[in-house]
């Protein structure tokens, strides 16, 4: 079987057992049963080992995924349209991510993550084969990365199957807008909600992505229209 075969086989194993185990995400599965979130990335997202998933995720702190896509573009263009490597990161004058958009405490923060991957602290290759845990334990002992910047390039990047991000407000949103709450969700009740889905929660939590941009983009597109007919 090769390996796109096997990715399909896995996928409607997946789709499977999450239509099964929660009605909400079964309606959403059937309204998308052919959603492959790693296709739709890589048409919106550029290529990235685990450590352009973390200067992604970094950039993206505190930001729209929007203006993260144009300082993330900057950066590519520092580089001739790719993401750097650590030591090519290092390489360059910190003011120019200054210019490109980027904080001084995300500056630093990439600096210290590219110092430790090029200084032998860490182990880019023996990072993405850790375990969720221990991943999780290395890259949040530096500075101005906690668990969502991880999470995310678990996700975007590793491709892990078993990864939630419950601190994400678009996640929190998602969830509140699929499940009819009345409220924003904490984090603990967004893990709660997520529990079975395990060991499926990326996909799960994909799927809730996917329908939470969606629905923005059309309330965006409604009040452009009502804009455009309101004397």
């Amino acid at each position: 079987m090769s390996e796109e075969s096997s990715r399909a086989a896995a996928l409607r194993q997946a789709r499977s057992y999450l239509r099964a185990a929660d009605p909400v995400l079964a309606r959403l599965i059937d309204q998308r049963p052919e959603y492959d979130p790693q296709r739709e990335r890589l048409t919106r997202l550029p290529s990235m080992d685990l450590f352009g998933a973390l200067i992604f995720q970094i950039t993206g702190q505190q930001l729209s995924v929007l203006a993260t896509r144009r300082i993330i573009g900057r950066i590519q263009d520092l580089f001739g349209g790719r993401l750097p490597s650590p030591a090519e990161l290092l390489a360059v004058d910190p003011a120019a991510f200054r210019t490109a958009g980027l904080s001084w405490r995300k500056i630093g923060t990439l600096r210290e993550l590219a110092e430790r991957l090029t200084d032998g602290r860490l182990d880019q290759q023996a990072l993405s084969e850790a375990p969720d845990d221990e991943l999780l334990a290395a890259l949040t002992a530096i500075p101005g990365i906690g668990p969502w910047t991880v999470q995310g390039a678990m996700l975007v990047a590793l491709h892990r199957e078993d990864v939630v991000l419950p601190g994400d407000l678009a996640l929190r949103k998602a969830i509140r807008d699929a499940y009819q709450l009345d409220h924003l969700p904490r984090e603990q009740e967004v893990l709660a909600i997520a529990e079975p889905w395990r060991p499926y929660r990326s996909l799960a939590t994909s799927y809730l992505f996917s329908a939470g941009a969606a629905a923005s983009a059309t309330t965006a597109a409604d009040a452009a229209a009502a804009a455009d007919v309101i004397p």
